[in-house]
């Protein structure tokens, strides 16, 4: 890419972000402003102000939420008042899904309309876990997304392997290519998808591209859409953030996909960007997963693109064509289930699958993840794990990307070290990889970390594979990283950290839930 284009995109994003951040701090200064203009009326207005304080704090306790989570806006609320009002009404309160479902009103429910309920799958299932069959179809009945078999997986450890991967699918694409990312740079990795890109919607394939305005801001300029769109590339932009405080604005699209002719699709951890790739990557060696899907289970992520495409678009359009019926035969005999969760409603899915994927654990428990800030019910899960034998093992990064979130993730390894679970930290980089694997048998692979953003506030995808072969390989990969890239983080070491630093991780992990 020509240097004036990384230039101007640079300028851009910057100048964007800076006007943005101009126009929170100026309606922040209004508030100040209005508070010392009102001043003659301190008593009365504080009066009113603490009562809203306690008010609202009696209610913040009353609802069902993550206890955590309630302690840091009954806190700010508290201590806080005026900005501790203002933030739970910006991002805590349940207006702010209101807001969203206004915002989504566009879309029809894509998942119910054209994915079909595998009853033999199921049934299937059942006759080999009874009990992961009932947690398929709590996941089929609560976000719509069916449990499919006759679908082939491939594991992808490197991400460069992947990339090649994915260029090698799109340029057999003949019908439609769909991609879906939080974060899109324009940059070197991504200007070899363009070129096949270009090329595909030059031959009459239709492309459609849909990234994530937070996600991708410093990564894309002004001049990227139109670009796309001159090149016959259908390019959209999710939820764009606007220099307005609004309630949606804190929810984003964090999921990874591209779905090829309906017939191969991919899901995983990483975005399309540089660092993703080890192109050029700030925190050492950036670790990540994916997984290739080719077979029946692609429809699932079809209709996860579809879900957010049609939250951008006024009109209406006919579906169908987008889930080909195909004479796909697998060669694998394991289940697959891909899907998607929302924050609309008081349904933690993700959450609810990890802590079911726990509990049932038999023999060992292996996640990475590169945030870590979980809810009291998660952290009861994981002990009791240990406590009662099973192999409980995580790695999280030792090189961070945040320097806070490291120290709210720190937080928690004494109480998990000290019931017997083993923490590893990835020392050659960064690890951006989402993975859970249990038993030899089940594996997740997808775009949810462990933190309450992925579990409560983003939209995320998500891979759950049963006996398809590559559940071995992500245990592999574990294993690798810990005899060969981790460093383990022992209990009688880590105790006799500084004094201020376990003060300051215990001030962060009270509101660890804000960040």
């Amino acid at each position: 890419m020509p240097n004036h284009e990384t230039k101007e995109k640079i300028e851009n994003s910057a100048l964007r972000a800076f006007m943005v951040f101009l126009s929170l701090m100026l309606q922040i200064g209004w508030f100040i402003w209005l508070g010392v203009y009102l001043r003659r009326y301190y008593f009365v207005l504080n009066s009113i102000v603490m009562i809203i304080s306690w008010v609202l704090a009696l209610h913040v306790y009353s609802r069902h939420m993550n206890s955590a989570y309630k302690l840091s806006w009954i806190v700010l609320i508290l201590v806080l008042p005026v900005l501790g009002i203002s933030m739970y009404a910006m991002f805590g309160s349940q207006l702010s899904h209101v807001w969203i479902r206004k915002y989504m009103d566009n879309q029809d429910n894509v998942a119910a309309m054209y994915l079909t309920d595998d009853e033999s799958a199921l049934n299937s299932l059942r006759e080999q876990d009874y009990g992961l069959a009932n947690q398929c179809q709590y996941i089929q009945k609560k976000v719509g997304y069916p449990l499919y078999q006759n679908t082939d997986i491939a594991f992808h450890n490197d991400t460069a392997v992947a990339l090649e991967d994915l260029k090698t699918e799109l340029a057999k694409a003949e019908s439609f290519i769909f991609m879906e990312y939080h974060a899109i740079e324009d940059s070197v990795s991504w200007a070899g998808i363009e070129a096949i890109l270009k090329e595909k919607a030059a031959s009459g394939v239709e492309v459609r591209l849909l990234y994530d305005d937070v996600g991708s801001i410093f990564f894309v300029g002004k001049s990227f859409t139109k670009r796309l769109q001159q090149e016959g590339i259908q390019c959209r932009v999710f939820n764009p953030i606007y220099p307005i405080l609004n309630t949606f604005m804190n929810n984003r699209d964090h999921r990874k996909i591209v779905v090829i002719d309906g017939k191969v699709g991919f899901t995983g951890g990483y975005n399309m960007a540089d660092r993703y790739f080890n192109i050029n990557s700030p925190y050492g060696y950036w670790k990540d997963t994916g997984i290739k899907l080719t077979g029946d289970g692609v429809k699932s992520l079809t209709a996860q693109f579809l879900e957010m495409w049609n939250a951008t678009q006024k009109e209406k359009e006919n579906q169908s064509q987008f889930f080909p019926q195909t004479d796909y035969i697998a060669q694998e005999p394991g289940f697959v289930q891909p899907y998607a969760d929302a924050p609309l409603d008081s349904e933690i899915v993700g959450e609810n699958v990890y802590l079911n994927i726990i509990k049932n654990a038999k023999h060992y428990v292996y996640i990475t993840t590169p945030y870590f800030a979980i809810s009291e019910q998660m952290m009861a899960s994981l002990l009791n794990a240990a406590r009662s034998g099973v192999d409980v093992r995580v790695i999280l990064p030792h090189i961070p990307d945040k320097r806070i979130v490291q120290m709210v993730t720190r937080s928690y390894y004494e109480v998990l070290l000290s019931s017997g679970i083993k923490v590893y930290e990835y020392k050659p980089g960064f690890i951006h990889s989402k993975t859970f694997v249990a038993d030899d048998e089940l594996a997740i692979i997808g775009s949810s970390n462990m933190d309450y953003r992925s579990m409560n506030l983003n939209y995320e995808c998500v891979g759950l594979i049963y006996k398809t072969g590559s559940e071995i390989d992500v245990k592999q990969d574990f294993i690798n990283m810990i005899e060969n890239s981790c460093i383990e983080v022992e209990l009688k070491d880590w105790i006799k950290r500084p004094f201020f630093k376990k003060i300051l991780e215990s001030i962060l992990t009270a509101f660890s839930t804000m960040f």
